[in-house]
């Protein structure tokens, strides 16, 4: 279950949340995305934990949804499923809003690529390292529909309305470099030292008191008004995903050309 798909480990005062598919790219799976709360409240429950790490295997982070999750949702949700589709929504939101609410500092570390939802979930943490050459970006619009995991909600919250708009319009992939000068991530290093840089903000954040650094999340979290983003994200896609452009984004993708987009 868990062991296969997420593997989790404790360091010290750290505990880390490993994306195991690295044959998929990290490619995100329902059940992949369902054991992502458990993992989180086992680190809640472990003793010592100060900090929560969310990392990848294998060559990147994570390449985003595994694209099969869309044809699985008829069969969770039934033939109408698209009628379900705020539903869907907060359920995938939940499911990240495990790492964005838990009173632990979390720290997403990013190498080779963290797309789509991939991103997302990197946003959902409170701090983000990269190292040098990885690949962000939110391709959604792409395939015809927007970000809606907190996406939209939180790299606005991050770099800020226009920046947000522009890399969400374009659906462009920028590297951590530039990712780091939007504020996208918090530090960019060589990828043989990312560890070190990781380390390096452990050890700082490990100098201030457990329950102050706790606090000081939920006051911080609570000056946006996140819950509203993440429902307006939820109704922009509940109208998109019965699109016949949403349709025609899937099969381009899959089929590796591009999309012919009609704007219906």
């Amino acid at each position: 279950m868990t062991e296969e798909l997420i593997l989790t480990q404790q360091r010290d005062n750290v505990f880390e949340i490993i994306l195991n598919r690295p044959d998929k790219r990290n490619a995100l799976n329902w059940p992949m995305l369902r054991a992502l709360p458990g993992a989180v409240a086992q680190a809640r429950r472990a003793a010592g934990v100060r900090a929560i790490v969310v990392r990848g295997s294998g060559k990147g982070f994570s390449a985003g949804i595994d694209l099969n999750a869309f044809f699985e949702l008829p069969a969770a949700y039934g033939p109408d499923w698209q009628r379900h589709m705020r539903e869907i929504t907060e359920e995938f939101q939940a499911l990240l809003n495990s790492l964005a609410q838990v009173e632990l500092p979390t720290i997403a570390v990013l190498h080779g690529f963290a797309l789509g939802l991939g991103l997302e979930l990197a946003l959902a943490c409170d701090l983000r390292l990269a190292a040098e050459g990885a690949l962000l970006g939110l391709p959604e619009a792409r395939l015809g529909i927007v970000p809606d995991v907190g996406g939209s909600t939180r790299l606005a919250q991050a770099v800020g309305l226009v920046r947000a708009k522009e890399l969400i319009f374009t659906g462009r992939q920028i590297d951590a470099a530039l990712a780091e000068r939007w504020g996208l991530v918090n530090q960019v290093a060589p990828a043989d030292q990312l560890d070190a840089a990781l380390d390096g903000l452990l050890a700082e954040i490990m100098q201030c008191a457990p329950l102050a650094v706790g606090m000081a999340k939920r006051l911080l979290n609570g000056m946006f008004d996140t819950p509203r983003g993440l429902a307006l994200e939820g109704w922009a896609q509940s109208q998109l995903i019965a699109t016949q452009d949403f349709g025609e984004g899937v099969q381009a993708m899959l089929q590796r050309r591009p999309a012919q987009f009609k704007g219906k």
